[in-house]
């Protein structure tokens, strides 16, 4: 078996499905390619949180037993997503004495610079996840990225703090466990499906990602290279298929089939009797009416995505648009839909370019997946010499996942 440290894994941790990635790392080049995939079905969670451990714990041991099956790597550590409306941004500031003038700043200055800033600003029943830095200021220089190596006596940081709740943090770490995987990191799903589906022009210029997923619907905005605002809104493609069995007056099951098969963004230019098989009977349905229940329910979902950009006060002003991932960004003419309700550009992203062993890997519900994977190969190559941490792994540090990972757009 190859070393663990040449080895990195996404856990796509969503309402409706697990999705793992393990990628292979190349130790010359640092880069992954993937060697192996794997899904399963998840129940008991609810809106993007768990609410029973033994769903989510199985779900994930069945998409890893998948992907371990098919890369020959027993997967022990992962990068984990979390997803749901109590992940909040918060914007924050401090300052620090670093003592002499001649005193280069350091690692250990940015970890002390951050505790204060981050001190007392969030409730007690909060967990950080991220301090990711907008700037610092040395000794009254203002603009600066990367203070380390500067010399300088007081030091100041505006930052944001991605936080979440901190029981459901610990209960997304408790079924990892269940699963008998540690975790490195856990990250928003919308922020770690940027890392797959975003470049660096788009971060610098000002973009936002858009994970619609089963029960959720993240959004990342990112803007002068910086992480700006996360939110998420508790709707997604769950709501699409529980409209269609109320307006269509059929089970969810078949509702669910319709929405595969017939939904489209922008409605029908016809309309049409659509059929669906189910149990040995054919089900008729009108394409009209399946288009005005699908149509209504993206409105209200857009409707909440622009209330989150118009918070990040980016709404209607996003020079590189939105990039839309998750399943449900599946549904055909969903970008030219989104273009029109949100007036930006707009279009569906895919993890591509990784090569590997996965044909499906390039549809935008494995972004997040893909995503956290190149995530935790960046872990890998910072702390390739140190021990993975077990039992819950890195929520929050110094130059932590976001910083880095938005320095190597930079580099």
């Amino acid at each position: 078996m190859q070393e663990q440290s040449r080895y990195a894994v996404g856990i796509d941790v969503g309402t409706t499905m697990i999705r793992c990635v393990v990628g292979h790392v190349d130790p010359a080049t640092g880069t992954p390619t993937i060697v192996g995939v794997g899904q399963a079905p998840n129940t008991g969670m609810r809106k993007g949180t768990v609410a029973n451990l033994s769903g989510p714990a199985h779900a994930i041991d069945q998409a890893l037993l998948e992907a371990e099956r098919m890369s020959g790597h027993q997967v022990d550590d992962a990068t984990v997503s979390i997803n749901g409306s109590h992940i909040t941004s918060t914007k924050t500031d401090g300052m620090i004495a670093v003592g002499m003038a001649d005193h280069e700043i350091n690692d250990e200055d940015l970890g002390r610079i951050e505790e204060v800033a981050t001190t007392g600003k969030l409730p007690a029943n909060r967990k950080i996840l991220e301090v990711v830095p907008f700037s610092y200021t040395l000794d009254g220089q203002g603009g600066i990225k990367d203070p380390i190596g500067m010399s300088g006596t007081r030091l100041e940081i505006s930052a944001n703090v991605i936080s979440a709740m901190a029981p459901y943090v610990s209960n997304l770490q408790k079924a990892a466990e269940m699963a008998t995987v540690s975790t490195n990191e856990i990250i928003p799903s919308a922020t770690a499906s940027a890392k797959a589906v975003l470049g660096e022009s788009q971060i610098e210029s000002g973009v936002a990602v858009i994970d619609i997923g089963g029960s959720t619907t993240g959004v990342a905005v990112f803007e002068e290279g910086d992480l700006q605002y996360v939110g998420v809104v508790p709707m997604g493609g769950i709501n699409i298929t529980n409209d269609l069995a109320i307006g269509l007056k059929t089970d969810p099951e078949v509702a669910e089939k319709v929405k595969l098969k017939y939904a489209v963004a922008v409605g029908h230019a016809d309309n049409e009797s659509v059929s669906i098989e189910q149990d040995k009977e054919t089900l008729s349905f009108m394409t009209r009416d399946i288009d005005e229940i699908v149509e209504a329910r993206l409105e209200e979902i857009f409707e909440s995505v622009n209330r989150e950009l118009k918070k990040a006060g980016r709404a209607g002003r996003l020079p590189s648009g939105v990039v839309l991932v998750g399943g449900t960004s599946n549904i055909k003419g969903i970008a030219e839909f989104a273009k029109k309700q949100l007036g930006v550009a707009a279009r569906v992203g895919k993890a591509t370019g990784f090569g590997g062993v996965a044909d499906d890997i390039d549809k935008p519900q494995y972004a997040t997946a893909v995503g956290l994977m190149l995530i935790d190969a960046e872990r890998t190559a910072v702390s390739k010499n140190k021990q993975p941490s077990k039992g819950g792994g890195a929520i929050k540090g110094a130059g932590g996942v976001f910083s880095n990972f938005l320095k190597r757009f930079k580099s």
